[in-house]
């Protein structure tokens, strides 16, 4: 791992006006947006819409991101599009227009500036057959794989009806970025941000447990999965998924090694706010597995990932590769 790769932003989005113009207006909607109030609180979202407006210049032109690279030392960003974005809520003609949108807004997005973004696509969950399709057309648009959420509503990430798409994304070698985007926990978290601070990391652990314990990652050995925010609580706490699977049968029957074997077939993002957090993703996972993150542009992200990069003070080998030698080959940047 070289000094000479080039630092590599895995974790920066994208605002799609397209995708929000195509579902204004759908009765489904206004539902959904209650939902994320409740689950939010109303000081939350009276901080989001502010703190959203003034980044769009970011999120929108190329122009203003590639600036912002350049401040933070940055020469790549994978772009994805705002978790927002997801609309689970759609049906099916809808779920096609968001997810063909969002690819192709995207993609236009990236070849920009071809040397210095890549970019993911969407995939709708709700709707698992359409999920192969939504891959496959990213694919086409030049993209690299599709961003995901933790569940859709009313199935778990272990649901055997994304059999196929797991299988067709170990197939093409799309990278899967799995990031959460609101949290089953509701109303216990809609005060002081909790449904952030608490819920995204509480639905990193859950999405990935359900990839693991359910034999997921055992069908799929090859599946380029990248899970946001350090894959929240699981990797500082996977001795407790350890045990259970050596001393419970229930926790043992789906999965034929040990949870913690599976995080080094993992990628994660090195968004953890905590240098000692990151040392000890770097330790449980191997330092070949994470990759730069800042959440770019959003508040809850870093303005400076390679300063917060350089707190964890891991060794030079292990600080270039997270700093961009990993993303470097798993996008093919080289």
């Amino acid at each position: 791992m070289t000094p000479d790769a080039p630092t590599v932003d895995v974790h920066a989005h994208i605002l799609l006006p397209q995708v929000e113009e195509a579902v204004a207006g759908h009765p489904a909607l206004a539902e959904a947006r209650a939902l994320d109030a409740r689950r939010n609180g109303p000081a939350a979202l009276a901080v989001n819409g502010p703190m959203v407006a003034e980044r769009v210049p970011k999120l929108t032109d190329v122009t203003v991101r590639l600036a912002a690279m350049d401040a933070q030392g940055v020469d790549v960003q994978l772009v994805s599009p705002s978790p927002s974005h997801y609309h689970y809520w759609a049906d099916e003609d809808t779920a096609e227009k968001v997810y063909r949108l969002a690819n192709e807004a995207t993609a236009t997005h990236c070849s920009a500036a071809p040397d210095r973004l890549r970019g993911l696509g969407l995939a709708p969950l709700q709707h698992p057959a359409l999920a192969v399709a939504a891959l496959e057309h990213a694919l086409e648009q030049g993209l690299l794989g599709v961003e995901i959420s933790s569940h859709a509503p009313g199935r778990e990430l272990s649901d055997p009806a994304y059999e196929p798409f797991w299988s067709r994304a170990e197939e093409t070698g799309a990278l899967l970025f799995l990031h959460p985007f609101g949290c089953t926990l509701d109303e216990r978290l809609d005060r002081w941000y909790l449904s952030n601070t608490v819920g995204q990391p509480t639905e990193n652990a859950v999405a990935l447990s359900h990839l693991i314990f359910s034999g997921v990652l055992d069908r799929h050995p090859e599946l380029k999965l990248m899970a946001a925010h350090g894959g929240g609580y699981l990797p500082t706490h996977i001795g407790r998924s350890d045990h259970a699977w050596s001393a419970r049968s229930d926790a043992g029957a789906g999965c034929a090694n040990l949870p913690s074997s599976y995080l080094r077939r993992l990628y994660f993002d090195s968004l953890v706010h905590d240098p000692r957090t990151l040392r000890e993703l770097t330790r449980v996972t191997g330092a070949d597995r994470v990759l730069l993150g800042s959440d770019f542009p959003f508040d809850m992200g870093t303005e400076d990932p390679l300063r917060a990069l350089r707190a964890a003070r891991l060794p030079d080998a292990d600080f270039h590769a997270v700093r961009g030698a990993n993303a470097a080959a798993l996008l093919h940047l080289t």
